[in-house]
């Protein structure tokens, strides 16, 4: 199953516990093993310690096709499970790398994929993997709604010798990734679980160069096997451990008891990288997907595209960054199109190409007044005589969107709009929210391979819902039929002129009607130490995302290298 982006829905706690679990057990496990005394060089590095904060303890589910389990949470399914092909988000517009597929072909307009088996592949039991394996993991999907969280619509699954050949009902051009990133378990054993939307798996077996050693409700430890297809990683043991909260990993961090993790950490350049910057690092690149201010664009005066573009003008990106972001979590979006660069560049059309959001709040002002609105004073005053004002609104608890929200009143303010602040419960913000009772309020979008999840979640007329029935998309309620029709026709092109003159379209809605105002890229980054380990991704070689949850960590910690050598 692909795993989703949790860049999106990463929330930053007002407050987090500061207790480290099993601080003294975890502050005994070194990265390398004991030397002989007198020894004049310490012994190569041979684990990695791997955390995130997902709460007090963890329950022994093992299942990676569901992501509620400890495998899961703590990302660790991707070093027992592989994926049909390595899909780098980091740079979406490259093809996929095969992985368990030796050869991936697409034909009838994306609508049926052949996948040839690897040769030499074997389960950590031994078992050969087929096609049979590789056709087993969609057919789960297609008799299994709950294990199909992209929604594919596969129609048929068939094994020809040692290839498989999925078909779908539609074009899967868009859904390339998560096609392409769905995990193959052993059929010989999955075949025999009564539900495989329930079972916890307590020995998961799969084709990676981990199996699980031990697990307690803090830890899980995996050990390299032995039979892997390719080189064995030169990690040999990994710890996954699971922390109360961001405080908690933090401290883990900076007393090296933690060396990979992903975690909003509000003063992680003090203390985390300033502790040791050659070693201690923060690579946050950013995804196609965007958080920013969602409005909703069926209350007057917000209706008027010229008002949300004036408000987009003003809003200031760097004092989030900075301020909001911690000047290194979820980078900025600058672009007029909504897209995140670099990750976006590919995608960005020449007409877009280097023009950016900036606050100016002069031109803004122009901008208004010469379509309707007027000043009462230092007060907008829409068209119809009233003045602007505005409720922005996000749950109490969430820092980082609470700390935004201030920013972008004190700016809506600069062009006379009176901008105040609710901080809502949760559960009654995600309600409003999903009816459309909000005026506007900082949100995450959804984000893929391609600009499509984006801008799908934010313009797509088919999710469109009167006030008062819950959405699923299109929380602002943006009505554009020229949107609609070139999101369609971006999935179901038939050749790349046509899919480019759809995408092209999608942007000049974005940036001429902005229908959401992007502010954060969702990002693939992650809090990793170089002390012990070297081959890390960065901005010199992207070759994968760092997040440890992301099915790509594997090709992450088969580049790692002990740091002296």
């Amino acid at each position: 199953m692909p795993n989703p982006t949790p860049a999106r829905r990463h929330r930053v706690p007002a407050a987090a516990a500061i207790t480290v679990l099993s601080l003294g057990l975890l502050t005994a496990c070194s990265s390398g093993s004991s030397g002989s005394s007198g020894s004049s060089k310490a012994p190569a590095p041979t684990v990695l310690k791997v955390g995130m904060p997902q709460g007090a303890t963890m329950t022994n589910n093992n299942n990676p096709l569901l992501p509620t389990s400890a495998a899961a949470q703590l990302g660790y399914r991707h070093m027992i499970y592989e994926p049909i092909a390595m899909w780098n988000q980091v740079k979406p517009a490259e093809a996929p790398k095969p992985w368990l597929a030796e050869k991936i072909e697409w034909a009838d307009n994306y609508r049926k994929l052949t996948l040839t088996a690897r040769a030499g592949v074997k389960f950590s039991d031994g078992v050969p993997m087929t096609a049979e394996d590789l056709a087993y993991a969609f057919q789960l999907m297609k008799d299994h709604k709950a294990l199909n969280s992209s929604a594919l619509p596969i129609a048929d699954v068939t094994v020809q010798g040692d290839r498989a050949v999925v078909t779908f009902t539609g074009s899967q051009f868009v859904r390339q990734a998560s096609v392409l990133s769905t995990l193959v378990v052993p059929k010989h054993l999955w075949s025999t679980i009564a539900d495989p939307t329930t079972d916890t798996v307590a020995k998961p077996v799969g084709t990676g160069p981990y199996t699980l050693k031990s697990f307690t409700p803090q830890t899980a430890t995996l050990t390299v096997r032995e039979g892997y297809w390719q080189d064995a990683p030169e990690v040999t043991e990994l710890r996954y451990t699971t922390y109360s909260g961001n405080d908690a990993v933090t401290s883990a961090l900076a007393s090296g008891a933690l060396e990979w993790t992903y975690a909003f950490l509000p003063d992680a350049k003090k203390l985390y990288q300033d502790k040791d910057p050659q070693h201690n690092k923060l690579w946050f690149p950013p995804n196609l997907s965007a958080d920013g201010l969602w409005i909703n664009t069926t209350l007057k005066p917000f209706d008027n595209p010229v008002l949300r573009r004036a408000m987009s003008m003003v809003v200031n990106r760097d004092d989030i960054f900075d301020l909001a972001e911690a000047g290194y979590f979820k980078p900025k979006v600058e672009s007029v199109t909504g897209l995140p660069t670099p990750a976006g560049d590919a995608f960005i059309a020449p007409a877009y190409r280097g023009r950016k959001a900036t606050a100016d709040a002069a031109t803004a002002k122009k901008l208004l007044t010469d379509n309707g609105f007027t000043y009462r004073g230092a007060d907008l005053v829409d068209p119809s005589g009233k003045p602007v004002a505005l409720t922005l609104t996000d749950p109490a608890g969430w820092g980082d969107y609470q700390t935004a929200l201030t920013i972008v009143a004190d700016n809506l303010g600069t062009i006379g709009i009176r901008a105040s602040i609710d901080k809502a419960d949760q559960n009654a913000w995600e309600s409003n929210i999903a009816s459309g009772n909000f005026q506007a309020a900082m949100r995450w979008s959804n984000g893929g391979a391609t600009p499509y999840d984006f801008y799908k979640d934010v313009m797509d007329g088919a999710a469109l819902k009167p006030i008062g029935r819950p959405a699923t998309g299109n929380y602002g309620r943006f009505d554009s039929p020229e949107a609609t029709r070139a999101l369609e026709d971006y999935a179901n092109a038939a050749d790349e002129a046509a899919r480019t003159g759809a995408l092209n379209t999608l942007q000049k809605v974005f940036a001429e009607q902005t229908p959401m105002i992007p502010t954060s890229a969702g990002n693939l980054g992650a809090e990793y130490s170089t002390k012990h380990w070297t081959g890390w991704p960065d901005d010199t070689n992207p070759y994968a995302p760092v997040q440890p949850s992301q099915t790509t960590a594997l090709d992450v910690v088969l580049h790692l290298k002990p740091a002296d050598r």
